[in-house]
C-alpha cells in the first residue's frame, strides 16, 4: 500500500527530528552524526540543541538591501502568503550556519568525491566552495565575502541555490513553503522572502513589509573536481558547523546518479504551481528573470548547442555554455550582434573572442532551477530546450 511520505518524516530518518529542505562564478585573474537533544518553540524565538540555548530572534538593524525595481510575482503578494504550507519543522527547525568555518581544497578533498555538487561563488580575491552535502540539512550560509555580508542559500525541494546580501542582519529558515521553495526571513524586519522569488511578501511576523527585492548575486553549481580545479585556492565550508549532522546522507536522494526525490520524474513534495509537461518536473534548466519577463534553458540542450539566442520579455538575449564549470550564463543582445561558438571561446562579427562568462553585453542573473519550480513561478517564461 503506498504510504504518506511528508518532509518532516523524511527528516527524521537522518536521526535528526526537526530537519528539512559583484559576485560571479569565476575571477578574472584566470562527520557522523551524534546523539543530540534538540527543541524549537513553535514561534522560532530560540531553540536548544546540545543543552545550549540560542537566541534566534536578532531584530536588529534595518532589513536587508533592496533593489531598485521589483521583480516579477506570479500572483499577489497576499495570493503567496496565502498559498505558504508548513514543511514540517517550525521556524529555524532548520538551523541556519550563522558562524561558518572554512577549510583549504586539500583539507575538503578527504571528504569530498569529484561528483560532489558544490556551490561556489568568486570575487577578484577570494572563493568559495559550500558543499551541497551542508546545505542540504541548513539551507541558509550566513557569510562575509569581501568584508560584504551575503547569505548563500539552497532550496532542496527545487534545486535553487542562490546568493544574497544581507546588511546588517541574518536570513533564517521560516518552516514554510511556496510552489516547494524555501520560504526565508530576515531576523531584522520578519519578513518573509521565497528564496526564488527574492521578493518580500507578508507574513505572520510582518503583515505589511514594503514590496521590494533583494539585492542577488550568482552563485554557481557545479561539482568539486570542476570547482577546485578552476580555483585550487578556494576556502570550503567546513562541516564544524555547530550542529550535530550527518553530511555524509543527503534525506532526498542522490545527484550523482540523480536518484530518489531529484530523479527527473519524479514529483514535487508539496502541491505546485504548475503542471507543464513540457519537460519532466525535476529536469534542470537555467532560468533567467528580469522585470520584463523571464526565460529558461535546458541544461542539456545548452551544454549540446553550447550558445542559444534567444527572446525574454521582447528583448533578444544569448546564452552561452562555459565548460569547465558546467554552467550557463545569460545576455542582454538588444542590438541582435551575432556570435559563434567556437572551441570553447565565443566569437563575435569581427572576430574578436570572449569567454563564455564575458561577453561584452549585459549579463543577468541566471541559476539552476527544476523545471517544475521554475514553470510555476513563471508562467508565462519561453523555454529553449
Amino acid at each position: 500500500m503506498p504510504r504518506l511520505v511528508t518532509r518532516r518524516s523524511v527528516l527524521a530518518g537522518v536521526g535528526v527530528a526537526t530537519l528539512s529542505g559583484c559576485v560571479g562564478g569565476r575571477r578574472t585573474d584566470g562527520a557522523k552524526d551524534t546523539s543530540t537533544t534538540e527543541s524549537t518553540e513553535e514561534d522560532g524565538e530560540s531553540t536548544e540543541e546540545n543543552g545550549k540555548s540560542t537566541d534566534r530572534s536578532d531584530t536588529s538593524g534595518t532589513g536587508p538591501p533592496s533593489t531598485d525595481e521589483r521583480l516579477p510575482l506570479p500572483m499577489e503578494p497576499s495570493s503567496l502568503r496565502d498559498n505558504a504550507v508548513s514543511g514540517g519543522p517550525p521556524k529555524d527547525g532548520i538551523p541556519s550556519i550563522d558562524d561558518p568555518t572554512f577549510i583549504s581544497a586539500d583539507e575538503a578533498s578527504s571528504g569530498l568525491d569529484p561528483g560532489d555538487p558544490v556551490f561556489g561563488l568568486a570575487t577578484e580575491h577570494e572563493a568559495k566552495a559550500y558543499p551541497q552535502s551542508i546545505l542540504v540539512l541548513h539551507e541558509i550560509c550566513n557569510d562575509v565575502v569581501d568584508d560584504t555580508p551575503v547569505s548563500v542559500t539552497y532550496c532542496p525541494l527545487t534545486g535553487t541555490a542562490m546568493g544574497f546580501k544581507r546588511g546588517d542582519t541574518t536570513f533564517g529558515v521560516s518552516g514554510r513553503l511556496v510552489n516547494n521553495n524555501l520560504i526565508m526571513y530576515d531576523r531584522a524586519t520578519e519578513t518573509w522572502w521565497p528564496q526564488v522569488l527574492a521578493t518580500a511578501i507578508p507574513g505572520p511576523w510582518n503583515e505589511e513589509p514594503p514590496n521590494h527585492s533583494l539585492q542577488e548575486f550568482r552563485v554557481i553549481w557545479t561539482t568539486w573536481n570542476r570547482w577546485s580545479s578552476t580555483h585550487p585556492d578556494t576556502q570550503v565550508l567546513s562541516r564544524e558547523t555547530g550542529h550535530a549532522r550527518n553530511y555524509d546522507r543527503d534525506p532526498y536522494g542522490s545527484y550523482t546518479p540523480r536518484e530518489g526525490y531529484y530523479s527527473p520524474g519524479s514529483s514535487p513534495m508539496f502541491s505546485a504551481f504548475s503542471e507543464d509537461d513540457r519537460l519532466q518536473p525535476k529536469t534542470v534548466v537555467i532560468g533567467t528573470r528580469t522585470t520584463d519577463g523571464a526565460a529558461a534553458f535546458e541544461k542539456n540542450t545548452l551544454r549540446n548547442a553550447q550558445l542559444i539566442e534567444g527572446s525574454l520579455g521582447g528583448t533578444s538575449v544569448v546564452a552561452t555554455y562555459e565548460p569547465d564549470l558546467d554552467t550557463g550564463y545569460v545576455y542582454r543582445n538588444p542590438d541582435d550582434k551575432p556570435f559563434e561558438y567556437r572551441d570553447g571561446q565565443i566569437v563575435d562579427r569581427t572576430g574578436d573572442t570572449y569567454a563564455p562568462e564575458a561577453l561584452p553585453l549585459e549579463r543577468t542573473l541566471a541559476f539552476d532551477a527544476m523545471w517544475f519550480a521554475w514553470s510555476g513561478f513563471y508562467p508565462d517564461t519561453t523555454l529553449y530546450a
